[in-house]
């Protein structure tokens, strides 16, 4: 009778340095795992078993409101919504490429960096997505037309580019200066959020105290909701909560970065709704004083971040693929006391 056979999962002192979590005693895979082994282990309850499917079932929550959206609005032939439209493509994007980096970053030391450079890719595509949306539909009445925001997305752009470039790099310190690594990485994605948050709080800061009388400038409570996310998602990266105080506690269920992408995702939905929002309520008023940018500049603008995040990712691979083996970044060494892993 055919038996499936599980990949073994490990506990941390059997694996390299490179792929140890902080407070996550147990529940490894092993670190050469085929792309079978890996596609198995989603179903197998691993230490990573739900950080892929927190993302990967958001990912077809995302698409079916993108083509639900894309039915009823009519993307084509109006370009008041195609700053919407960049906005939900990298919000499908940005959970599917997670979904695959936690699934076959255990294939090598090599693949696990690489999964993680197209995971912060997508991150940066979605936050200058988010910028695309709020210049077009959240902007400030007193920001219209000045020149922050002529230069609202062309920012957002390079902020993408140094999101990728600083998140990626971050990972060749992982191991030699692990502070200033996370301390990077915390800033290639808070630079970012705040940036293209800034029409968010001066609305917000406008609207203290005189909700009623606030007008266009009023937040709908999505972006407080999604506000809220984003707070507990920063704390959750840079916290590791709870699974610092009570090492091992937490393997499997329960660890900050499944937390991450409960309150991310949760975060998006949020954002989205109050996108909508903002692009329903405002349309008619924002008609009158802001006409929709035309398909060249914004096809453009997308097609250099593209390009751009693209070349980046490809920089920093090809600087990893020439990385000797020796190097501590690449490290794969035996597994405690020279045993190799058996299926269960």
């Amino acid at each position: 009778m055919l038996s499936l056979k599980l990949p073994q999962l490990l506990r941390v002192h059997q694996l390299p340095r490179v792929f140890w979590e902080d407070g996550i005693m147990t529940g490894y895979r092993h670190p050469t795992n085929s792309a079978l082994d890996c596609v198995l282990s989603s179903f197998q309850m691993t230490n990573e078993t739900v950080n892929i499917w927190t993302h990967f079932l958001p990912t077809w929550y995302f698409l079916w409101r993108l083509l639900v959206l894309a039915g009823g609005l009519g993307f084509q032939a109006e370009p008041y919504h195609w700053p919407l439209l960049i906005f939900l493509l990298p919000t499908c994007l940005y959970p599917l490429v997670s979904c695959c980096a936690h699934t076959f970053s255990s294939m090598s030391a090599r693949a696990r960096h690489i999964c993680y450079f197209l995971d912060y890719g997508a991150l940066s595509l979605y936050s200058l997505g988010c910028a695309f949306a709020y210049a077009a539909y959240s902007m400030p009445v007193a920001w219209l037309h000045s020149r922050l925001h002529q230069l609202f997305v062309p920012a957002a752009v390079l902020n993408a580019f140094l999101c990728t470039s600083l998140s990626c790099y971050s990972r060749f310190l992982e191991l030699e200066s692990p502070r200033l690594s996370k301390l990077l990485r915390s800033a290639a994605f808070a630079c970012p959020f705040l940036f293209d948050n800034l029409p968010l709080f001066y609305r917000l800061w406008l609207c203290w105290g005189r909700a009623a009388s606030c007008g266009q400038e009023a937040l709908s409570t999505s972006h407080s909701y999604h506000l809220l996310c984003a707070g507990l998602t920063g704390f959750l990266f840079a916290s590791h909560l709870p699974e610092r105080l009570a090492p091992g506690r937490f393997d499997y269920i329960g660890h900050s970065h499944q937390l991450l992408h409960v309150s991310a995702v949760l975060g998006t939905h949020f954002q989205l709704e109050a996108v909508l929002a903002d692009m329903g309520g405002r349309r008619a008023w924002l008609a009158a004083r802001d006409p929709p940018l035309g398909p060249g500049p914004t096809l453009a603008t997308v097609g250099l971040a593209v390009t751009g995040n693209l070349l980046i990712l490809a920089a920093f691979t090809a600087a990893l693929l020439r990385a000797p083996r020796a190097s501590s970044l690449l490290q794969e060494a035996p597994l405690e006391g020279g045993a190799k892993a058996k299926p269960q």
